[in-house]
């Protein structure tokens, strides 16, 4: 049998991921959920920015969006809190997409993380602002969110520091270790922190 392209799965999109918690570096949360992270909740982001892609028709390119999320030390006993920050100059269609997608309702990566999640906040529909500079990344929504990652130089300083060969759900590979700095205060899901895990990547998600 063939390998499905692009036009023929339902949806499918490309483009870059990055994180950042309060756990030192690296995340034993993000190795796997089995593991402990630092303290006795895990709280941080996951930012996103799509490149290109493409929802039953939709097009959904050079959108942005931030999931908040609030965990339990051993993350895969559920109990997450999260809340999903889109951007606002998505129109009605490309926002259900969105939604539908990131709350594992459409198949694809996100359906194993929506089985941790007991509470979703409200979905906010922001105008979300985004910077690429190569090794620093920055996404912000003024007066609710910033986050600022850059990544970390190996011993040659020549090259970051990567995880390769290493299976995430929703990250591709290789990740690019980062140091990161985020702020945000909405309701009861609130971080300010400083020189803690963070990472980016290139992902490619798609649903049948």
């Amino acid at each position: 049998m063939s390998e499905t392209t692009e036009t023929e799965k339902r949806w499918w999109i490309k483009g870059l991921i990055f994180e950042n918690c309060n756990c030192q570096v690296i995340c034993h949360g993000h190795i796997s959920y089995r593991q402990l992270c630092t303290h006795e909740r895990c709280v941080g982001h996951w930012s996103i920015h799509i490149d290109r892609g493409q929802f039953h028709g939709v097009p959904l390119d050079d959108l942005n969006i931030i999931i908040l999320y609030d965990t339990p030390q051993l993350m895969i006993t559920g109990g997450w809190t999260e809340a999903l920050y889109i951007d606002e100059r998505a129109n009605e269609a490309q926002r259900q997409a969105i939604e539908h997608i990131l709350t594992g309702q459409a198949g694809g990566p996100w359906v194993v993380l929506s089985r941790f999640v007991t509470k979703r906040l409200e979905t906010r529909y922001l105008p979300i602002h985004f910077e690429n500079q190569g090794r620093r990344k920055r996404m912000w929504v003024e007066g609710y969110f910033d986050t600022t990652i850059d990544s970390i130089r190996g011993q040659d300083r020549s090259r970051d520091v990567l995880i390769e060969n290493m299976f995430n759900q929703v990250h591709g590979s290789p990740q690019v270790i980062a140091s990161g700095e985020t702020s945000y205060k909405d309701g009861e899901l609130a971080v300010s922190m400083k020189g803690t895990h963070a990472l980016y990547s290139y992902f490619s998600w798609a649903g049948q």
